[in-house]
């Protein structure tokens, strides 16, 4: 009878156990980078983000965020998302990977908020052009995540910024993406293709007299100290991306994933409400800081546009190729 009652009771214990450890198999931690400070606007709101999807997920799905780059800068950190070494981010498309995403940030593509919206939101021609790019890498793009429209960070007094055919004699670090470089060309300025790591000190040293790639809020974030003037020319509107692993998607249970991709539809309906005000606050913040801000006139803003569209744009076309990209610039006009 007691070796009946054992057996019995070992049966339940091992079933148990077994359950408990399938139980913890199909928990998941997911990594996800992003490259800027602690405490910067997108570290809370992927905080949000996480809290959410722990609670939708009856704690099955973990977000652990790591700030500032800390797995690598962002072109790294799309590779190693590619291959399935780091989960997820939230950041920049990296055209390294592919130069047919210079499309996300094509200079004066969007004049304003809503029109950014209708081309870099959900259905949008952006929108769904780099999801399709992601596709191609293993990467599923959950959502866009928009930040500002760009301008010029300068270490001195500016000149002649709402004229763009005039040669300003200033040097600038540009990405090392074209349409950066040739953008800042088209504008007047002197392009300095730098990495982001070395353009503090480049600026710092006299190197270059500012920066050319960002807006109010990346200059904020990591060019304070250096910018005594700020330009909004709207060189672009800057969009990063919500991505993960193909494979770390699919691994999750069905529920999990809804409740994931569930999330990342919040996480971007909420950024929309709330990008067009962040970019008046931090351009606040640049004045307060020091900071002179330039604002340009509508026909200022209208002959940057119209000379970069009509100097910048076809070189970009053939570099992402004519046919594809002049597709998604017809869809936009429509």
């Amino acid at each position: 009878m007691k070796s009946t009652f054992a057996s019995k009771y070992l049966g339940t214990a091992i079933v148990a156990g077994a359950l408990s450890v399938a139980a913890v198999a199909e928990a998941a931690t997911l990594k996800v980078s992003h490259i800027r400070p602690q405490g910067a606007i997108i570290d809370v709101e992927l905080k949000e983000f996480a809290t959410k999807v722990d609670k939708a997920t009856d704690g099955d799905v973990k977000i652990k965020i790591f700030a500032a780059s800390a797995l690598g800068d962002y072109t790294t950190v799309q590779e190693r998302i590619s291959v399935g070494a780091v989960d997820m981010a939230v950041q920049p498309a990296a055209t390294a990977a592919s130069r047919k995403m210079q499309i996300s940030a094509f200079p004066y593509v969007a004049e304003n908020w809503q029109q950014a919206r209708k081309i870099y939101g959900p259905g949008g021609a952006i929108y769904d052009a780099m999801k399709d790019l992601y596709a191609k890498q293993d990467i599923v793009m959950l959502a866009a995540y928009p930040v500002y429209f760009g301008g010029v960070a300068l270490n001195r007094d500016a000149v002649s910024p709402g004229n763009p055919t005039i040669d300003k004699g200033i040097k600038v670090r540009v990405p090392g993406i074209k349409s950066f470089q040739l953008t800042s060309d088209a504008l007047g300025y002197i392009s300095s293709p730098i990495p982001f790591s070395e353009a503090f000190t480049a600026v710092q040293t006299g190197v270059v007299d500012g920066v050319i790639g960002s807006g109010a809020e990346g200059y904020y974030a990591s060019f304070r100290d250096v910018t005594r003037t700020y330009v909004p020319v709207n060189t672009h509107f800057e969009v990063w991306y919500m991505i993960i692993n193909s494979e770390s998607l699919a691994d999750l249970d069905g529920d999990d994933r809804k409740a994931l991709q569930q999330a990342a539809v919040e996480f971007e309906a909420k950024r929309w409400t709330k990008a067009e005000s962040d970019q008046t606050a931090y351009e606040q913040k640049l004045a307060d800081y020091g900071a002179t801000i330039i604002k340009l006139s509508d026909q200022q803003l209208a002959a940057a546009a119209k000379k970069v569209r009509a100097e910048v744009w076809p070189q970009i076309l053939e570099d992402v190729g004519a046919e594809w990209g002049q597709g998604i610039l017809d869809r936009i006009a429509k």
